[in-house]
């Protein structure tokens, strides 16, 4: 055992020193990653940055186009950075980065002959952020709700179909306004189903009608015909029920509300909202 020490001592030695040599190694790395960019070529990085796009590494090429544009703010490359960096970014799910990067071009290049595309990947980036506004509207929670993003982004898109109508976004753009429209309309029915679950007969019955008034020939207009329906005969104002019924019969004869295909309370929001769980 006497005769093992030194060996122990000289290897726990040149452990201690290779852990010590190792340490710095790992530091001088992460050192040079952070700096990897710094210094390139504006050529270098613009390649570098492009080939990561054709890979799909959106958050490196994210970086990449940022460094090149801190570095040379006002190369030629830089215009079409600021352009790249914008899609990489919202490729990246980097919406608020995208959003921030696009108003920065809109305000750099007003004329510039690819504006329609900016107003309407911002009008994509704002309606990727509608994710959370989607999951509140599903679960009902009116307290919390927030149309801001959807709302611009049906604006962004407005602006590409009204002041850039010939372009190549505008069709793509009218079908998006479409669908948030519809979407703003489910929501409004979804408030209404609310009210109706907690016996708020006039508040579900204002909801249903600023449905019917805001969006006209939506997807959802006879569903909240039948809520206009249902909320009147909870509240005894059988002419006005009587009323809604008969839109029913004459533009929506197959609605389930005329056939009594909800036996309680549950049966019409399950049918209007297959996100309550328990839908027939």
């Amino acid at each position: 055992m006497i005769s093992r020490s030194p060996l122990i001592r000289t290897t726990l030695v040149l452990a201690l020193v290779v852990a010590a040599t190792g340490c710095s190694g790992v530091k001088g790395l992460f050192k040079k990653d952070k700096d990897k960019n710094e210094g390139v070529p504006v050529a270098t990085l613009f390649d570098k940055a492009h080939d990561q796009m054709e890979h799909g590494n959106w958050s490196n090429a994210n970086e990449t186009w940022g460094r090149l544009i801190a570095q040379y703010p006002y190369g030629a490359y830089t215009e079409q950075a600021m352009m790249e960096q914008a899609y990489a970014q919202f490729k990246a799910g980097k919406h608020e980065d995208a959003i921030s990067s696009i108003d920065r071009f809109i305000r750099t290049y007003p004329t510039h002959k690819n504006i329609a595309y900016f107003y309407y990947l911002r009008g994509l980036s704002n309606m990727a952020r509608n994710t959370v506004f989607m999951a509140r509207t599903f679960k009902l929670d009116t307290s919390t709700r927030d149309l801001e993003a959807p709302q611009q982004a049906y604006n962004d898109f407005n602006t590409v179909s009204t002041r850039y109508p010939n372009s190549r976004y505008a069709g793509d753009a009218r079908q998006r306004m479409v669908y948030l429209r519809n979407e703003f309309a489910r929501f409004e029915l979804n408030t209404g189903l609310y009210y109706l679950r907690r016996s708020a007969w006039v508040s579900a019955a204002d909801r249903a009608t600023y449905l019917l008034e805001t969006y006209p020939q939506s997807e959802y207009q006879y569903d909240a015909v039948a809520l206009l329906a249902e909320a009147y005969t909870r509240m005894g104002n059988t002419a006005l029920a009587a009323d809604a019924k008969r839109v029913l019969e004459q533009n929506a004869p197959q609605h389930p509300w005329l056939h009594g295909k909800w036996p309680n309370d549950r049966g019409i929001i399950s049918r209007l909202n297959p996100f309550t769980g328990d839908a027939r």
